[in-house]
């Protein structure tokens, strides 16, 4: 096994029978990995992206990286509040400084890319949901923000219950237009203990997909018990 084999083993977070999801390492090899993925997936989408260099260029960020088998398929980055702010500051800075000012500890969610051949909505409540156990149980975030192409939105209404939060505008990043969404987290608190682990509830989102209390507890817990894995 390669040293960068290995790394990628130790930070194997989660196991499906046909994915799993690992957190990103700052091997080159592996950011290279994902930086391909991103570019290729924005440009079949007609955006544009950074270079591979960009990947992890600021503070308090985790990259959950989904896989099937060696071949990676998704990937999704939670960026947490620093001194140096959001990624999407650069285009909603008041928006965000509002909440910040009633007392929110923001986060947001940037670089989703999964390949339509192995999407499906266990693969996205999954990585969502590791998403919402390292930003909400580990970091104690209080408010999610996410910038999405217009045409998106519908989505992420309905299956997750965001709203938009700042008008559209045009993201430089991807050279596209761009609408703010912001998701209390607390209503993920009441979504997940209402829907999380029964995927024959009814609810029209992905939140029936997301992990049942127990499993959610003991990734937790496994997480908790290597600070390496939850230090960004």
């Amino acid at each position: 096994m390669s040293p960068a084999d290995a790394a990628e083993s130790r930070e194997f977070v989660l196991s499906r029978s046909d994915f799993q999801i690992r957190l990103g390492t700052g091997i080159d090899g592996q950011r290279s990995r994902v930086s391909m993925l991103i570019q290729r997936m924005y440009a079949w989408r007609g955006l544009l992206t950074h270079a591979p260099s960009r990947i992890d260029d600021r503070p308090n960020q985790l990259t959950l990286i989904a896989s099937r088998g060696t071949t990676m398929f998704g990937t999704l980055t939670l960026g947490l509040d620093s001194p140096e702010g959001l990624f999407a500051d650069e285009l909603y800075s008041d928006e965000i400084s509002a909440a910040r000012a009633r007392g929110a500890r923001v986060c947001e969610l940037t670089r989703l890319a999964i390949d339509p051949a192995f999407n499906s909505k266990e693969v996205l409540a999954s990585i969502f949901h590791l998403a919402y156990i390292f930003g909400r149980l580990i970091h104690e975030m209080t408010d999610l923000f996410i910038e999405v192409n217009p045409r998106h939105v519908a989505f992420y209404k309905r299956m997750l219950g965001l709203s938009v939060a700042g008008e559209e505008r045009v993201c430089q990043r991807v050279n596209a237009p761009a609408v703010l969404l912001h998701l209390p987290l607390d209503f993920v608190d009441e979504q997940i203990a209402r829907y999380a682990g029964k995927p024959d509830a009814g609810a029209r989102s992905l939140y029936s997909y997301f992990f049942s209390d127990a499993e959610e507890q003991g990734l937790l817990h496994r997480l908790e018990a290597d600070p390496s894995l939850i230090t960004v």
